[in-house]
């Protein structure tokens, strides 16, 4: 934006279209949230988002909403608009030429390698001016799942535990409900409703015998759309969990992680049967950075881990988590024995420790929710 006055108004026009985009949050997988507002004379006269993969892009409702009056506008949007024709839809770039709109104004390149930089392009090309880089951080924040994704193939993983104040997860005996109070189960379930699969282990499954589903009470909304219901990943290496059990059951979609030759005979075949997906993994244990890779090729973009002690800190220690949330309630369990949010056999020195960025913390009901960034380089 260097040499470019960005005005008060512009940022405001900006913001609305970025709260657009978020009333889409988990519904648009695998493509971005995208919002987008028309303005002429200093008002807006149509403005709309994508709501959902394969129906027609954000940019593309607003100018059909706004038809001739669109002549001489200009368009706030918060990613690049389209160029290719590899997808369903119509290039929004297209759409925007022959509506007359005169200026554009865009959050964020599109680091799609079919679109970067390329849609700006074709808009200077027909004499359309645009202006990029308003509001990025706030626009890569929003769609940072679809960025991951987009640039790597692999899904975007959060890390989800809730802890006490001395870290616990759960007493030596596995009680661990309820540890934070129903505000932050709440956000839980959102934060499900906004991702594209759960990832869990067999031990949390056995505990608990979970539905692993998002709950928000009847006829509930998140962020503006109907709630969406994650896939489930188990990772269950010799499948000791009952067929019987929710997680079987009760939809949606559930896969089951486990050794080679499992999915072949007994158990396995009956699990098929039921509707249940099989991935094998032949050695000792999971890789999941493979497994990421294999989730990402099926169209997964974005993961939340909702597991044990062990499960955090194998995802920890093969790189996986890009995020973090833990919530924290003001209770203390105490006893060497009592189950730490992180586990496992190994340590990291003071010095070697994973570190968190980009950290808030945030009061919920009586509990802290505290996320940030993971520097896996650290």
């Amino acid at each position: 934006m260097e040499g470019v006055r960005i005005l008060d108004k512009d940022k405001k026009f900006m913001q609305r279209a970025l709260n657009l985009a978020e009333k889409a949050r988990g519904m648009t997988s695998p493509n971005p949230m995208v919002g987008a507002v028309i303005v002429k004379n200093g008002k807006v006269i149509s403005e709309d988002y994508h709501k959902k993969a394969g129906e027609p892009h954000a940019e593309a409702l607003a100018i059909l909403k706004s038809g001739e009056k669109a002549k001489g506008s200009t368009l706030y949007v918060t990613l690049e608009p389209c160029c290719h024709l590899d997808k369903k839809t119509p290039p929004c770039t297209r759409a925007i030429i022959n509506s007359g709109i005169k200026k554009v104004f865009i959050a964020m390149k599109d680091p799609n390698p079919k679109v970067s930089g390329k849609g700006i392009e074709e808009l200077r090309k027909h004499e359309i001016e645009v202006v990029s880089g308003i509001f990025e951080d706030k626009a890569k924040k929003l769609n940072e799942a679809y960025i991951k994704y987009i640039t790597t193939r692999t899904p975007f993983v959060t890390l989800k535990t809730a802890m006490t104040l001395d870290g616990k997860i759960a007493t030596p005996e596995g009680q661990s409900k309820w540890i934070t109070g129903e505000k932050a189960r709440r956000i839980v379930h959102r934060m499900r409703s906004s991702v594209d699969a759960i990832l869990t282990a067999v031990g949390t499954v056995k505990a608990d015998n979970p539905e692993l589903t998002v709950r928000m009470g009847q006829g509930s909304k998140v962020k503006g759309q109907g709630i969406k219901n994650p896939k489930r990943i188990v990772i269950d290496p010799n499948l000791e969990i009952p067929l019987d059990y929710k997680i079987f059951n009760v939809p949606p979609e559930t896969i089951v992680v486990t050794k080679m030759g499992q999915g072949s005979r007994g158990k396995g075949q009956e699990l098929i049967d039921k509707g249940v997906k099989i991935i094998e993994y032949d050695d000792e244990r999971v890789d999941l950075k493979w497994l990421m890779k294999r989730l990402g090729e099926t169209g997964i973009t974005s993961v939340m881990i909702e597991g044990g002690s062990s499960l955090n800190a194998y995802a920890l220690q093969d790189g996986i988590v890009d995020k973090v949330v833990f919530f924290i309630a003001p209770r203390i369990i105490g006893g060497k024995d009592s189950i730490p949010a992180i586990g496992g056999k190994t340590f990291r020195r003071l010095e070697n420790a994973f570190r968190v960025s980009d950290t808030k913390i945030k009061r919920v009901g009586d509990d802290l929710m505290v996320e940030g960034y993971l520097n896996l380089s650290a």
